[in-house]
């Protein structure tokens, strides 16, 4: 094999590897739909249900391909607290339920449970009530390059763990490029993405306990050590490992774990929720 196919092998390998940390981390986070299916009057019933919601428009609950004669209701209530449950009935559109949540405050979350209903018989789809959080829209122009510069920001550290560990000859540019795309994603634009969703621009510390804000400096910090190191020396490649597992670890936690939350009682947002 060629010096370049084999660049180009372990290009399409750093790619697929950041494609499935990708997928594990956004599908394993509290703000992910919760799926599943259960059986109804002999039907299967598949539900997606919302635990993610912009704070400027109601969330819309949908159930779809539901036969004729099962309706459903939603019962909900804010999170942590005590007040009465609320109802919301569920409109048929065609082969499909819709329910809609009022919005809340950014950071504001509830609690429903969506049930299905035929005749006298009524059963909740979940055992759980569902939570579902708020959030203030946040502009594609900002949304689009932070998510774009943090792929490639673990597609360079997973390249550059790569080239370190087969002792190749571009550790020191392929650091570089990961430390800009972490430094531009995560650093610069993470922030304004949580001022716009929860109107702060950092919630991590020394100021709060946002995992999200806490793992990704962590991670930053990691890499700029790891490519002072590298740029004084190409031979300390070992940092460009130790760095590459640490953006690995902080990838394989779940998005959005113990992030911002309205207190309803002192009319705050904490954070590590």
């Amino acid at each position: 094999m060629t010096q370049k196919a084999k660049g180009l092998t372990l290009w399409i390998l750093a790619t697929l590897f950041t494609l499935g940390i990708a997928v594990y981390q956004r599908t394993t986070g509290p703000t992910y739909p919760a799926n599943g299916a259960i059986e109804y009057q002999n039907n299967q019933i598949n539900y997606k249900l919302l635990r993610s919601a912009n704070s400027d428009e109601p969330a819309t609950i949908k159930l779809s391909d539901i036969p004729q004669g099962i309706e459903a209701e939603l019962q909900y209530r804010r999170f942590k607290t005590d007040e009465p449950l609320k109802k919301v009935d569920f409109m048929r559109q065609e082969t499909d339920l819709i329910a809609l949540l009022p919005p809340e405050p950014p950071a504001g979350k509830l609690a429903y449970t969506v049930y299905l209903i035929s005749g006298d018989e009524k059963q909740a789809i979940t055992i759980e009530p569902t939570i579902i959080r708020f959030k203030g829209p946040v502009p594609d122009y900002i949304l689009i390059p932070h998510i774009l510069f943090m792929f490639l920001a673990m597609l360079f550290s997973s390249r550059t763990g790569i080239e370190a560990l087969a002792k190749g000859p571009r550790i020191k540019s392929y650091s570089f490029y990961t430390l800009i795309f972490l430094f531009f994603g995560g650093m610069l634009l993470g922030p304004v993405v949580q001022k716009f969703a929860f109107g702060e621009y950092w919630t991590g510390w020394p100021f709060g306990g946002d995992l999200t804000d806490n793992k990704t400096a962590f991670a930053f910090l990691g890499w700029l050590v790891a490519y002072l190191f590298i740029r004084r020396n190409s031979k300390n490649r070992y940092w460009a490992i130790i760095a590459a597992g640490i953006l690995l670890a902080v990838y394989l936690i779940p998005h959005s774990m113990f992030g911002s939350e309205l207190d309803y009682d002192k009319g705050t947002i904490e954070t590590g929720k």
